[in-house]
């Protein structure tokens, strides 16, 4: 979310199943936030799209129905960004793809990206601060990996672990 904003897009429209995730894109710069829980993502982002799509589906959770999900919203020439971390087979879908001339790109943070993150540090052009909800000691790691596994009910988004 924050550094979405460097693209200068006319609208953000967050998806998720976390109404406390959500309420945080929308203090990051979320034009629009839709709950999935319903299950009609796809028609919330069709409608607010004129059943165009989007021009770039970012899918950062790593999970088969989060990738579907862009597929099914991107746009003839739009951009499916995939930086989530696959454990599991997603489906590619090329029966519904193949003649909306999308690009599909993969990156995570490595030695090619980390310079221009940390650059973006730099320039206080984000405060990664914003991010951080909770704070743990070394000693209370088990603690801080719990909150973290369960995101949903602690609203965890980053956590510190200090020494």
């Amino acid at each position: 979310m924050l550094t979405a904003r460097f693209y200068s897009p006319a609208e953000i429209i967050m998806v998720d199943l976390d109404d406390n995730r959500l309420e945080t894109a929308k203090r990051f710069g979320a034009t629009t936030v839709i709950n999935s829980a319903d299950g009609n993502a796809v028609q919330a982002v069709m409608k607010l799209t004129a059943d165009r799509g989007v021009d770039t589906a970012i899918e950062a959770v790593g999970i088969p129905v989060t990738f579907e999900l862009c597929e099914a919203i991107i746009a003839p020439g739009g951009t499916i960004a995939n930086v989530g971390v696959h454990g599991v087979k997603v489906d590619l879908h090329l029966e519904h793809l193949w003649d909306r001339n999308i690009t599909i790109t993969t990156r995570l943070v490595d030695t090619v990206s980390t310079p221009m993150l940390l650059e973006t540090l730099r320039s206080r052009s984000i405060d990664p601060k914003l991010l951080i909800t909770h704070h743990f000691t070394f000693e209370q790691i088990l603690d801080a990996y719990d909150t973290f596994a369960h995101a949903a009910d602690t609203h965890a988004l980053k956590v510190i672990i200090a020494a």
